[in-house]
């Protein structure tokens, strides 16, 4: 209680990287060896050193830790004997300042002062920073590292820039202050023209041409930077191009043909700071002959009826980025005198036809704009028999599949070179120049035929050329085999196989070989193999009803195969022929019914649909019997009255007289019925107008006053008595009297 052990200074904070001594005063413990720890690690015990029997010094070295706990330990029993909190601080350092402008302002005396600096603390510290001159005046005040001051904020800011933009040197420094403390960084001694930093150039402008770039800008400096590089190779770094011309321009040369090219310019103060870059502008060369490797070639037609040839025009080596316009100039030559004037054809990127005559032409193929000459090509004339000329052409396949090898015998004149083309589809054409009389081409196209031509060479002139057969370059089977199902029964099914190739493909396709199994059944892999000249079809037999099947198509050659996809099919539970006939018969029978039920409609339609005779328009008489149909006087009506003579059931039954059949010798008319004659006698009226009939039986008469139905008459007729002498002798010569009414008559539309 009475000795004390403490370690001290207590709570230090001292500056990165400085040295720090540490007591420890160990008078409570007198046993025991001393040893320090830093954030409970052990200290090495080279650095501690024992003064006398109660202190004890640590010494730290370049102390960086931002924050450490250093304690201090007696080996007796573990004690600890008193610790300390140590923290760090650093100076702002790496200061640099600019003078500099607005970016939408003039040049001239700059406006705005920029420092920025670096300063490591803990991050859970804040600072408060400030500019001070040299004399402790402040320029600014920040929270974070970088702090910027506008002189025309201050009352009087031509004496500030005065001292600062006209001394010959000036001196600021930057104060840092944190909860623990503050300190100053190292003064920073600058002179202000030294700092000074422009504008970017305005207003960059470029000129292409097929030599170099000229670029010009806008600026108050002499100093400046041209930054360039090709606009397909931005991931390497860029040529920089120094100049100090007063025009304020510079020449980019050894540029490439018809290439973009990204272009920059800054510019400085005789000894102020670079400017940032200026906005790149994107400018593309012109076409320039002698960066470039052109090759142009012809393919002449046959002289046609006209007299005309057509020559189509190929060349190679322009790159595609060219925007110049080309153009053709054409020179006839007879007897290798210029005949005729020039003539010109405006032509595209790639390719241009014009058309000749027999004679022989040059073509000179130029640059539009300017008349740049790029290059020349012969057309000799038809039937000239000086030039060199080829006899003969061979072609074999080349062991490497794609490729053909080509050699031709050649006369005895005088060649240099000889140029051969090949083609494919008569539009796209490709050519190469060679010393020797064999040549291979690489690259084709497989399964496809070409046509080759070989021209002979003398310096510039061209002579005839000859041309070969259409060769494969390879052959083999069909590609892209595309299988159907075209039809499945129960027991069967057809398979069909498409190709895709064009007629111009080499094929030597020898078998098709079809593979089809049954899916789930075992040992049910089958396979049918059909020559080449078979169709492109086969019936697969022997099949089983309600089956999943498997089925693809190979094509076999000598040393190619080609397997189409697996289609798949399921076959029928039954034949689908039965399936057809019954569905025919059903059809049949369903047809036949519905004509039968149809016609008995219409039958039964028009049986109930047959018109009832209207009484109105009938007319009544009486018919004799047969032995009386002579009897002169008889009422005989008129044909329309015959037509419509009726008594309808219902006249019938108020006269009380039943219809019944007429019957005589011949058998019995349905057509006609009869009154009795015993019908009462009262029901006619003896009052009535009557019409008098001669009639062996009496006088008919026919009512005409009274309402009836009929339309000749009101009631039925009455025959008068007879007196009982007529009636007795002539009971014995009269017939049963009859009443026959006609029922085919009808309505007439018109009436």
């Amino acid at each position: 209680q009475h000795v004390i052990c403490n370690v001290f200074p207590k709570d230090l904070y001292v500056e990165e990287a400085a040295s720090v001594e540490i007591v420890c005063q160990t008078s409570c413990s007198n046993h025991g060896k001393i040893f320090w720890t830093l954030n409970g690690k052990n200290i090495n015990e080279s650095q501690s050193k024992t003064i006398n029997a109660t202190h004890t010094v640590l010494s730290l070295r370049n102390f960086t830790q931002s924050r450490a706990v250093v304690q201090c330990h007696s080996s007796y029993g573990n004690q600890l004997l008193g610790g300390v909190t140590i923290r760090t601080y650093s100076k702002p350092k790496n200061i640099t300042c600019v003078l500099h402008y607005d970016v939408n302002g003039p040049n001239g005396v700059p406006k705005l002062f920029t420092c920025s600096w670096e300063h490591h603390m803990d991050s859970s510290q804040t600072a408060n920073y400030t500019i001070l001159t040299d004399s402790l005046k402040e320029i600014c005040k920040s929270q974070k590292a970088s702090c910027t001051h506008n002189f025309t904020d201050l009352e009087n800011p031509d004496d500030i820039v005065a001292n600062m933009y006209y001394f010959n040197q000036y001196t600021v420094k930057v104060r840092a202050k944190t909860q623990y403390g503050e300190t100053d960084s190292d003064p920073y001694v600058f002179h202000p023209r030294s700092i000074t930093k422009i504008n970017p150039p305005k207003n960059l402008k470029i000129i292409s041409s097929s030599e170099h770039l000229l670029v010009k800008w806008v600026t108050d400096e002499r100093r400046c930077q041209v930054k360039y590089y090709k606009t397909s190779e931005a991931d390497k770094a860029p040529e920089v191009l120094w100049t100090n011309r007063s025009d304020f321009s510079a020449m980019i040369e050894e540029v490439e043909s018809c290439t973009n090219y990204n272009i920059s310019v800054r510019c400085a103060t005789e000894r102020g700071l670079w400017s940032e870059w200026s906005p790149e502008k994107t400018a593309l060369t012109k076409l320039n002959r002698s960066r470039i490797r052109m090759q142009l070639w012809r393919k002449v037609a046959e002289l046609e009826k006209n007299g005309k040839r057509k020559v189509h025009l190929m060349w190679k080596g322009i790159p595609s980025t060219c925007r110049e316009a080309l153009t053709v100039k054409q020179v006839a030559y007879k007897d290798n005198t210029i005949t005729g004037n020039y003539t010109y054809t405006s032509c595209g990127s790639s390719s241009c036809d014009v058309d000749v005559d027999h004679h022989s032409h040059r073509f000179y193929l130029t640059v539009s704009s300017n008349g740049a000459l790029l290059d020349s090509v012969y057309v000799p004339a038809v039937g000239d028999t000086g030039l060199p000329e080829i006899w003969s052409i061979q072609t074999t396949k080349h062991r490497m599949g794609g490729a053909i090898q080509v050699s031709w015998n050649v006369s005895e004149k005088p060649i240099s070179s000889y140029i051969i083309d090949w083609t494919h589809d008569g539009r796209w054409y490709y050519w190469k120049e060679t010393i020797f009389t064999n040549a291979t081409l690489f690259g084709l196209l497989l399964r496809t035929p070409y046509n080759i031509t070989v021209t002979p060479l003398f310096n510039d002139i061209t002579g005839h050329s000859i041309h070969s057969n259409p060769f494969c370059s390879s052959t083999g089977v069909l590609e892209n085999i595309s299988v159907t199902v075209e039809e499945a029964d129960d027991k069967s099914a057809f398979v069909k196989w498409s190709k895709s190739q064009s007629r111009n493909t080499c094929s030597n396709v020898d078998t098709y070989i079809i593979f089809y199994e049954a899916l789930g059944l075992q040992h049910s892999k089958l396979a049918l193999s059909l020559l080449i000249g078979s169709e492109d079809g086969v019936w697969l037999k022997d099949l089983k009803p309600n089956t999943d099947y498997s089925v693809k198509v190979e094509a076999t050659s000598d040393n190619e195969t080609d397997m189409s996809s697996t289609v798949y099919f399921r076959t029928n539970t039954f034949d689908p022929r039965l399936i057809k006939a019954l569905s025919i018969c059903g059809g049949i029978l369903v047809i036949l019914v519905l004509s039968i039920g149809l016609t008995c409609a219409i039958q039964w339609k028009k049986f109930n649909d047959k018109p009832v005779p209207n009484p109105r328009l009938s007319s009544v008489a009486k018919w004799l019997t047969q032995s009386h149909e002579k009897v002169e006087g008889f009422f005989q009506p008129s044909t329309d009255q015959i037509e419509n003579q009726v008594v309808t059931d219902k006249t019938q039954r108020n006269r009380g007289a039943p219809l019944t059949p007429v019957c005589n010798g011949n058998g019995c008319d349905p057509s006609f019925t009869s009154i009795q004659e015993n019908e009462p006698e009262e029901r006619f009226s003896d009052t009535s107008e009557t019409q008098l009939l001669s009639s062996p039986e009496g006088s008919v008469v026919f009512p005409s006053s009274q309402s009836s139905p009929y339309r000749s008459q009101d009631m039925l007729p009455r025959v008068e008595k007879p007196s009982k002498s007529d009636l007795g002798s002539k009971q014995e010569k009269t017939s049963m009297k009859s009443l026959y009414i006609s029922l085919n008559m009808f309505e007439q539309s018109d009436v």
